[in-house]
């Protein structure tokens, strides 16, 4: 295995770029795995869910270039970890950001959940599945790995271009989300919903993939994916505020009333839908501008 890169750049074949994309994802969630086993603090469940959420955003992005049996169950591994620390994070940000002024009965239910949900984390993280996990995946980083993957190589066998690799992607998940988005003001909800989903493949892979072509223009891109993920997600948040509403409900004990301190809150988490569609609308906008980089 040739020796890795020490920064990533045009010339960069895809498995070296995933292989240090994959060591700093790693780095990221040993840190916060830390947090999430030792205190209550929020950060330490969402940036591990984020180092999860963009190592699994990695091995999709290159999976074109570099497949294999290794990246597969990596990949359903950070799947199952980032689905036990999911619980704990939506809650809080449904406390947190979705509503305000929760009633005390509320709050003591969810108190009740969390802990159960912080619970459900920590014993995923410090598991014998994920220290397995861990070991794999530092395996791989670390070109290792005791299984093989396939790397995608030009006709004379030598590793594929960053850059050459990069245009492909980056052209075909542009293309996908544009006509996704195809008679916008006239999206369902479901429509809107895989819309944000390809939007957020697209932001990945751009970020992923913009060293390879060292380009200005690649940061007002990538805002403009990461403002329309955004202006998506709070759509999907209603959904979201749904499901945290029904498991309080659940939760809650027979000598709580909470019935009518949740409807409130329903009501005060479904508001705001024309201002949420204005700035859809403006994001949606700011992206069809923004420049292609790749092919600037």
């Amino acid at each position: 295995m040739p020796a890795a890169r020490s920064r990533i750049d045009a010339e960069t074949s895809p498995d070296v770029a995933l292989r240090q994309i994959a060591a700093a994802c790693r780095a990221d969630l040993s840190k916060f795995r830390a947090i999430v086993l030792k205190s209550r603090r929020p950060i330490g469940i969402h940036q591990a869910r984020v180092a999860l959420r963009r190592l699994r955003a990695a091995f999709s992005v290159f999976r074109p270039a570099v497949d294999g049996s290794t990246i597969r169950a990596l990949s359903a591994e950070a799947k199952w970890l980032a689905g036990e620390c999911g619980p704990a994070r939506d809650l809080h940000v449904f406390l947190t950001e979705s509503v305000t002024d929760v009633p005390p009965v509320v709050k003591r239910i969810a108190g009740r959940l969390a802990d159960s949900h912080l619970q459900r984390a920590r014993a995923a993280l410090s598991s014998a599945r994920y220290a397995a996990f861990d070991e794999q995946l530092e395996a791989f980083a670390a070109g290792r790995s005791a299984q093989p993957w396939a790397t995608e190589t030009t006709p004379d066998g030598a590793p594929t271009r960053l850059d050459i690799f990069g245009r492909a992607i980056l052209d075909a998940r542009h293309g996908k989300a544009l006509r996704r988005g195809r008679s916008f003001e006239r999206l369902s909800e479901e429509q809107l919903h895989r819309l944000r989903i390809d939007i957020k493949k697209l932001r990945y892979a751009a970020t992923y993939l913009s060293p390879a072509f060292a380009s200005p223009a690649a940061k007002p891109y990538i805002e403009a994916t990461v403002r329309l993920q955004g202006a998506l997600g709070a759509l999907n948040d209603r959904a979201v505020a749904a499901r945290m509403l029904a498991d309080i409900a659940t939760a809650a004990r027979p000598t709580e009333d909470a019935a009518a301190p949740l409807k409130g809150l329903a009501r005060q988490a479904a508001s705001g839908e024309k201002r949420r569609r204005r700035k859809l609308e403006r994001a949606w906008k700011e992206f069809r501008k923004a420049g292609r980089f790749w092919r600037a």
